[in-house]
């Protein structure tokens, strides 16, 4: 039987995570903290993410899709709330017992008829749209319902929710704006516990508390709070083996396109991680990995399968040993701002060739 290469490794702390959800539940109390644990948990593990922040004592949780949460459920057993923000048809659940959110007036009226017809009320949750422009009902089908609230008598309304769209922008007027449409649509509704904050808005203030929270990234160590210390503690390792060191001498490039030429003569060091795994491309020339606590620059394009990184000030790099590339001092965070981009996507694209080893 072939046996491959050594692997890199993926480390999630699973206590780190129940510890962020700990501080988010302080800082939100009295109102309730669920989790969201869309895209498998930010690409961290659904099952094992939850299951651990189950026995942390979270009681609700949320994902995107139908089958994300059928296949939470099997995790968790009953018990949990699990809620679908995408939702869903009636019926289309089975046995999973899943809530949905309810995004469109078509929905509430879809499953208002199906509780008629069956005598069942089922629990969901009611979305405004206060300014994403996503999903969620509209200015003009939330001010019918209100006008003709008959189908929420059908149901079992949970709770009635919206979305921050610049909450990581705490001076931005779409805060306050949102935070004052949804309590004048919530108020001329039946009542119901409200939902409001996701991770960046349990830290505007107690104008944007309410009975249920919603934190994601947060959980999973990126920074709530953009441009002020990172309150979150960090949940993700990942190293990578060194597969081979090769000597090259000044001039020499590195990589396709030879987007580097080596200044000296350098050793350079390749390692088995790519854009694949979730390395973005974008990273190229532009990252860092460290070794023995020393920082060792990326050079040359990053590549499906492997990066090359220079080690010549590293004395310590030899084939088979691992090279830090999330952790000792580099986050999903530094590793998005280098990309151009956000930590969410950083998480979420980390690839399953990654053997995974929950803390």
């Amino acid at each position: 039987m072939a046996i491959d290469a050594p692997a890199a490794v993926l480390t999630v702390d699973l206590a780190a995570i129940a510890a962020n959800w700990r501080d988010l539940a302080l800082r939100h109390a009295p109102g309730e903290v669920a989790a969201v644990v869309k895209a498998d948990a930010y690409g961290l593990g659904a099952a094992p993410v939850a299951r651990a922040l189950r026995a942390a004592g979270c009681r609700s949780f949320f994902v995107a899709q139908l089958s994300e949460g059928v296949a939470l459920r099997a995790a968790l057993g009953h018990g949990p709330a699990i809620v679908v923000l995408n939702g869903f048809p009636p019926g289309a659940d089975e046995d999973a017992a899943l809530w949905p959110a309810l995004n469109s007036l078509s929905d509430v009226e879809a499953w208002a008829d199906s509780a008629r017809v069956f005598g069942t009320r089922h629990p969901v949750l009611l979305h405004l749209d206060t300014g994403m422009a996503r999903l969620g009902l509209d200015a003009g089908e939330a001010e019918r319902l209100i006008q003709d609230p008959w189908p929420l008598a059908a149901l079992d309304v949970r709770y009635v929710m919206t979305h921050l769209a610049c909450a990581d922008e705490p001076g931005h007027p779409l805060n306050a704006a949102q935070a004052a449409r949804f309590a004048r649509l919530a108020d001329r509704l039946p009542a119901a516990r409200r939902s409001v904050a996701n991770s960046s808005g349990i830290f505007l203030g107690p104008g944007f508390a309410s009975d249920l929270a919603r934190p994601g990234c947060a959980l999973y160590g990126i920074n709530p709070t953009p441009g002020q210390p990172n309150p979150m503690r960090q949940v993700v390792r990942l190293t990578a083996p060194i597969l081979q060191l090769r000597e090259i001498a000044a001039g020499d490039t590195v990589g396709y396109a030879a987007s580097f030429a080596a200044t000296r003569t350098s050793r350079i060091a390749t390692v088995a991680a790519g854009y694949a795994d979730g390395y973005l491309r974008t990273l190229s020339g532009r990252s860092r990995a460290v070794l023995d606590g020393a920082e060792i620059p990326l050079v040359g394009r990053v590549s499906m399968d492997l990066l090359t990184f220079d080690v010549t000030d590293a004395p310590a790099a030899a084939p088979g040993r691992h090279v830090t590339l999330i952790g000792d001092g580099i986050t999903p965070d530094d590793l998005a701002a280098a990309a151009g981009t956000i930590g969410y996507e950083i998480l979420t694209s980390l690839g399953a060739r990654y053997r995974r080893v929950y803390a």
